[in-house]
């Protein structure tokens, strides 16, 4: 009794584990957001449609502000852009060692030169 009663214990979770798997497989497209207006659920094929891939605006440099915040996080006081071309942004500030000076790439992410 005790054998038949585990043989078919192991057959239904057997075919309970094949019914599962199509259903996580399916669940992958849906994402769960938690956030200000509290939790919601977003399909993320319901913009695929809309989006062929290619950004229209155009490749984005260094948002000065952004330069300045990074400079700022390092610690430069009164941190202000003493030049900026299509290359670099310079930021120059004051820390503990006196006036200082930082260059940000002109692209991107503004990664330090």
């Amino acid at each position: 009794m005790r054998k038949s009663l585990q043989f078919v214990l192991a057959g239904l979770a057997a075919i309970s584990g094949l019914t599962i798997m199509p259903t996580i497989a399916a669940a992958q497209d849906l994402e769960l957001r938690v956030g200000p207006g509290g939790v919601g659920v977003y399909d993320r094929n319901r913009d695929r449609d809309r989006y062929d891939g290619y950004d229209r605006r155009g490749p984005r440099g260094c948002d000065p502000e952004d330069a300045l915040d990074i400079a700022r996080g390092e610690g430069f006081r009164r941190a202000q852009i003493v030049r900026m071309s299509q290359r670099s942004i310079v930021v120059q500030g004051m820390t503990r060692r006196g006036p200082e000076r930082m260059t940000f790439a002109n692209r991107r992410g503004c990664p330090e030169i």
